[in-house]
């Protein structure tokens, strides 16, 4: 994680993610175009973790890649949202999100790499309602996301749980975008 090392390959990746409620949570699923499980989003096991991890982001296998924890820091007047990514040993956060911007329309957040720095490493800006993200790396664009439609006669519109995230050449961990991605919509009411 601290060296974020591009690929080069050169072709965009696409991810298909859906909201699933199993029992008393949500889950999330991440699949390529041919519908494999690429990566997979639910609580972590109980009795397993320290109580405040909150998700657990896993390859098809179920091995842990990510730990995500969230934490409100309240200091008067303001309230803070903020997010830490473990790995597997779950010691020292591997990167720290803060939520910057919160309305109605438009949500931002800033992502630092672990190492304390003072500049965030990525940005992540969009609106929740339309499942729009967008996530940068100073000037260039790492991944977005969007709503997908049917094509064909009938222009059926896909339901508001499915969306795609793309995640553009140039970097290669994958598991490190959908963790931003997840927490870019964490504890939004309005995913139906």
């Amino acid at each position: 994680m601290d060296s974020y090392e591009p690929n080069s390959d050169g072709v965009p990746i696409d991810l298909f993610v859906s909201k699933k409620k199993n029992k008393s949570a949500f889950h999330l699923k991440f699949t390529d175009s041919c519908s494999n499980l690429v990566f997979s989003l639910h609580p972590p096991p109980p009795r397993s973790d320290p109580p405040f991890f909150k998700r657990l982001l896993s390859d098809p296998s179920g091995n842990p890649l990510f730990y995500i924890s969230h934490n409100q820091v309240t200091s008067f007047p303001f309230s803070k949202a903020c997010w830490e990514g473990y790995d597997s040993e779950k010691n020292d956060p591997l990167f720290r999100v803060e939520r910057t911007t919160n309305t109605l329309s438009r949500v931002e957040f800033e992502v630092f790499l672990k190492g304390g720095n003072k500049t965030p490493d990525f940005k992540m800006r969009g609106s929740p309602f339309y499942r729009s993200c967008t996530i940068y790396k100073g000037d260039s664009i790492v991944a977005q996301t969007s709503l997908m439609y049917k094509l064909g006669i009938q222009k059926v519109l896909v339901p508001r749980n499915k969306f795609r995230l793309t995640i553009f050449p140039g970097y290669a961990d994958h598991a490190f975008i959908v963790a931003l991605t997840v927490i870019f919509f964490y504890g939004r009411k309005l995913w139906i």
